[in-house]
């Protein structure tokens, strides 16, 4: 780490902290807690081009200009990925140069990695795939210890797993609690472990703050995520999440780290608004043996897209005692915070450096009813 990368990064971080602290101060809240990231090799999931330029190839990405031209530019390295996916990145491509039935229009190369060391790479082409390149793929990913999948137009090729197993460790009432996790190829999971491994931390310390803790809500449980650590300190949880790779990735999650008191409603933050107030009955919650009615909540967990939560489901929200809210956009987590705190006060506001270098900001408020 020299001064001068450590002087980028405080200045880009310091810049995020000032614009926070500005644009929620209408709200009063408390002292902003800041967690920073890893300067470098903190992004667990990395995309690049292949370039084909005559008997050479070359992993690329696009420098995009004002007036919409986009120049090629190659990356030989790339510092803000992990340490595992710049080791791998000159070996995998040397391999590829030198067969040319698995570098022949080779489109994309994908690398899903895990701070347990798991790494799943996916090589998207332009072509049909047949068995000639299976077995030369097989060989590829015996050598490199990695597991590997081969796609194309209409073509999905798995050749072991299509996910990687995730382990984080997180602090449940002063012990460290190993958490096992799947993260599938093609799904959403946390980029920044490091930062994760904080927010996960934060909800936990949000939780253990909380006074008679009874069952927990939580809308966009993805796989699992927040909803396992979080589980430790509630009678009972009720998760919810629309995609069904997410909730076969969490019912795995549940089952494998021996957790009895979850249940997963395959159901949108707005579909479990219309069966919470009665609008519609939904058969996936009577088929998973899930009534709504039998949940004494005071505490509910969400972390939405982009675009935040919806008015309906705000109104839902606004009956708990507690919310813990992780958003990765300030500006809808704003416009959420101006109906929510008409009836909670923030109790604790922080800022996760999930995307160093970049203007997204990810957050995390712990509001209380007044």
């Amino acid at each position: 780490m020299t001064k001068h990368q450590q002087d980028d990064y405080q200045a880009q971080l310091s810049a995020k902290i000032q614009r926070i602290e500005q644009q929620f101060s209408t709200f009063n809240p408390p002292v902003l807690q800041v967690y920073p990231s890893p300067i470098s090799h903190f992004r667990f999931r990395a995309e690049f081009r292949i370039w084909h330029d005559e008997d050479d190839l070359f992993y690329a990405m696009f420098d995009r200009q004002e007036n919409g031209t986009k120049t090629v530019v190659r990356i030989n390295d790339f510092a803000i990925a992990s340490a595992d996916i710049n080791a791998l990145m000159p070996v995998l491509l040397e391999k590829l140069k030198q067969n040319q039935s698995l570098s022949q229009r080779l489109f994309e190369v994908h690398f899903l990695n895990t701070l347990s060391g798991e790494m799943l790479v996916t090589l998207i082409y332009h072509k049909k795939l047949d068995e000639n390149w299976q077995a030369l793929a097989n060989t590829l990913a015996d050598e490199l210890n990695i597991k590997l999948i081969g796609r194309s137009r209409g073509q999905k090729i798995v050749l072991s797993d299509e996910f990687v197993t995730e382990k984080m460790t997180v602090k449940i009432k002063e012990n460290d609690t190993d958490f096992f996790y799947r993260q599938i190829e093609g799904g959403f999971s946390q980029p920044n472990a490091y930062v994760c491994r904080d927010m996960l931390n934060f909800a936990c310390d949000v939780a253990e703050c909380i006074d008679g803790n009874k069952d927990l809500l939580e809308l966009y449980c993805g796989n699992g995520n927040f909803t396992l650590p979080l589980s430790k300190y509630f009678n009972r949880v009720l998760a919810t999440e629309l995609a069904k790779s997410s909730v076969n990735a969490a019912k795995w999650a549940i089952k494998h780290n021996n957790i009895d008191n979850i249940a997963i409603a395959r159901l949108s933050a707005e579909e479990f608004s219309e069966a919470c107030t009665g609008q519609r009955e939904f058969r996936r919650l009577s088929e998973s043996g899930i009534d709504i009615k039998d949940y004494d909540f005071n505490t509910v967990f969400v972390d939405p897209p982009r675009a935040g939560i919806d008015d309906d489901t705000l109104k839902i929200l606004a009956e708990f005692d507690n919310i813990i809210y992780i958003s990765c956009n300030p500006d809808t987590l704003f416009d959420n915070l101006q109906f929510l705190t008409q009836t909670h006060q923030i109790k604790r506001l922080a800022l996760f450096d999930q995307f160093p270098y970049t203007h997204h900001i990810e957050s995390g408020v712990w509001l209380v009813r007044r």
